[in-house]
C-alpha cells in the first residue's frame, strides 16, 4: 500500500459520514478498522486488503446510500491510486460483509471473514447497544412495544423492510452474531460482548415491567 493511500481513504470516508447520527459515523469505521487489524494479527492474511475493506465496508451500504455498482468505493479506491486487481478484491469483500437475515453470506477469503467479524463486533456489546438505539432513533423506531414480537428468521427483503423496534433488533440480529463469527479471536470477543447485551436486556425488561 502506498504511503498516501490510507490517509486518502480515511479522509474520503470521513467526508461521506460527516454528521451521521445513526451509529455509522467515522468513529464506527475507525473502530472496525482497528478491530480488523487486531484480528489480522491472529490470521495469515493480506493486511492491505483487510485495511482497505474495513475502511470502505459501509460506503455503499443501501441503508445509507442510493449508489449503484459500488460507486463510492470505486471512486475512493481510484482516487487513492489503488491497483485495479486490489480494488476488485476489496469490493468483493464489502459486497458480502453486511448482515442480510437468512440471506447473509460468508466471504470466501480470510480477509473478508476478518472484516465481517470486525463489523459485527462493533454491533454488539456496550457500543452495540448505543448504536442500536442511535440508529433506531434516527429512523423513528420505538424503543420497545410488547405487542410487536421479534422475527429472527427473516430473509433480506423482510429484514430491510420490517418496521420493528430497537429491542426487537437484539433478537432479530444482535444476539445471533456471536454464533456467526468466523475467526477464533472474534468468537472469544463476541462471547463477552453478547453477555453485556443479555444483561442489559434483562435489566431493560425488568424496569419496563416495573
Amino acid at each position: 500500500m502506498g504511503p498516501d493511500q490510507l490517509p486518502y481513504v480515511r479522509n474520503a470516508v470521513k467526508a461521506l459520514f460527516a454528521g451521521d447520527p445513526g451509529g455509522h459515523d467515522e468513529f464506527h469505521t475507525e473502530r472496525v478498522y482497528r478491530t480488523a487489524m487486531k484480528l489480522a494479527d491472529t490470521e495469515p492474511c493480506d493486511r492491505q486488503i483487510v485495511a482497505l475493506a474495513a475502511l470502505l465496508h459501509d460506503v455503499d451500504d443501501p441503508k445509507l446510500f442510493s449508489t449503484e455498482a459500488n460507486e463510492n468505493a470505486r471512486q475512493i479506491l481510484s482516487g487513492a491510486g489503488v491497483a485495479p486487481e486490489t480494488a476488485g478484491r476489496v469490493i468483493a469483500i464489502i459486497n458480502k460483509v453486511a448482515y442480510k437475515g437468512t440471506d447473509t453470506q460468508v466471504p470466501e477469503t480470510i480477509e473478508g471473514k476478518i472484516v465481517q467479524d470486525a463489523d459485527r463486533l462493533d454491533a454488539i456489546g456496550a457500543i452495540g447497544i448505543a448504536r442500536a438505539f442511535a440508529y433506531g432513533g434516527s429512523r423513528g423506531r420505538a424503543m420497545y412495544d410488547p405487542d410487536i414480537p421479534p422475527r429472527p428468521d427473516m430473509d433480506e427483503a423482510a429484514y430491510r423492510s420490517r418496521n420493528s423496534t430497537t429491542i426487537n433488533h437484539f433478537y432479530e440480529k444482535l444476539l445471533l452474531l456471536e454464533g456467526m463469527m468466523n475467526t477464533d479471536c472474534a468468537k472469544r470477543m463476541a462471547r463477552a460482548r453478547t453477555q453485556v447485551m443479555t444483561d442489559f436486556l434483562a435489566e431493560f425488561l425488568a424496569e419496563w415491567n416495573g
